[in-house]
């Protein structure tokens, strides 16, 4: 039980991060274009994880067999998925961007499924449902914006990409450190986009990146969101099954709108804390479930002793 509590707790705490970071990267988006940002912010949690691995004096080393895993995490969790989100979310509305995005956990239960073999339970597939239900009703339908075609298809891409890199992390050995294997999946997406970048980077205006709300967003975004927050998730997911962690996912766009309301001003009504319920609902469900399948594996390993 304590396990499972620690590791939903690591997942609150990511995705909580990661709600924070909509208002953070509303303000950096007018002044650095996405994918210049993203670079920004892995060059940044770079330098942060290798401190802290040398620091904690990790082991660096990975089998050869693994290395294709943390590759493929890399390139479809930290390239496509992180730029496919925030080029989505500047050409679509934020409804839409939340909506979308609530579909996550969704694709992490299929995916689970079909590449790690996990059983997929009714608790599961109500707690997605009910959480699913819970973010389309805080973010409501009224005001989608149809003709962002363009920006939908890269939400969508957005969610599948990173359902499909949370399974793969649950692929490699629970003995690898998570500083370890975040250190290289975040070096690997810098080596990816930095010929595209550097030439871009010449053409922002330097002025406004010497902005201390500039400079902090990017530490917020770099150290907070990227380090530690990806940090948590990988942690936690290791220590729940994939498609019960996906649930926690939907904390982000609460607190994103807790957020908004408290420093961008937005507002929030009764459908607000209608749908955070069914979200708390949804993920007392998968806690729930899985501490009864963690009893039902002790209890069969007991009888087999």
């Amino acid at each position: 039980m304590k396990h499972t509590l620690l590791g939903s707790l690591f997942l609150v705490l990511a995705s909580s991060i990661w709600g924070g970071m909509y208002v953070v990267v509303k303000i950096l988006v007018e002044v650095i274009p996405p994918v210049e940002l993203v670079w920004m912010r892995y060059v940044i949690a770079l330098v942060a994880l290798v401190i802290l691995g040398f620091v904690t004096k990790q082991n660096w080393s990975i089998r050869k067999k693994h290395f294709r895993i943390i590759v493929a995490i890399a390139l479809v969790g930290y390239v496509v998925s992180i730029i496919a989100q925030e080029t989505g979310t500047m050409l679509s509305t934020a409804q839409m961007g939340a909506i979308i995005t609530a579909t996550t956990p969704a694709f992490m239960v299929l995916f689970a499924s079909v590449i790690l073999k996990e059983r997929l339970t009714f608790k599961k597939a109500m707690s997605v449902c009910l959480a699913t239900l819970g973010v389309i009703i805080i973010v409501g339908v009224d005001n989608l914006n149809v003709s962002s075609t363009l920006g939908g298809i890269s939400l969508v891409i957005a969610a599948l990409t990173w359902a499909l890199m949370s399974v793969l992390i649950k692929c490699l050995p629970s003995d690898y450190s998570q500083i370890v294997v975040t250190t290289y999946a975040t070096l690997l997406a810098v080596v990816v986009l930095t010929p595209y970048v550097i030439p871009r980077l010449l053409q922002l205006d330097v002025a406004q990146l010497t902005n201390p709300t500039i400079w902090g967003g990017l530490i917020y975004l770099g150290v907070i969101s990227t380090s530690l927050a990806f940090l948590l998730w990988n942690r936690g997911l290791q220590m729940l099954n994939a498609s019960s962690g996906g649930v926690f996912f939907f904390f982000q766009p609460v607190v994103g709108a807790l957020l908004g309301w408290l420093i961008l001003g937005e507002t929030i009504n009764i459908t607000f804390w209608l749908g955070s319920l069914l979200i708390i609902i949804g993920v007392l469900l998968v806690i729930k479930d899985n501490q009864q399948e963690k009893q039902t594996l002790h209890m069969e390993e007991t009888k087999r002793a």
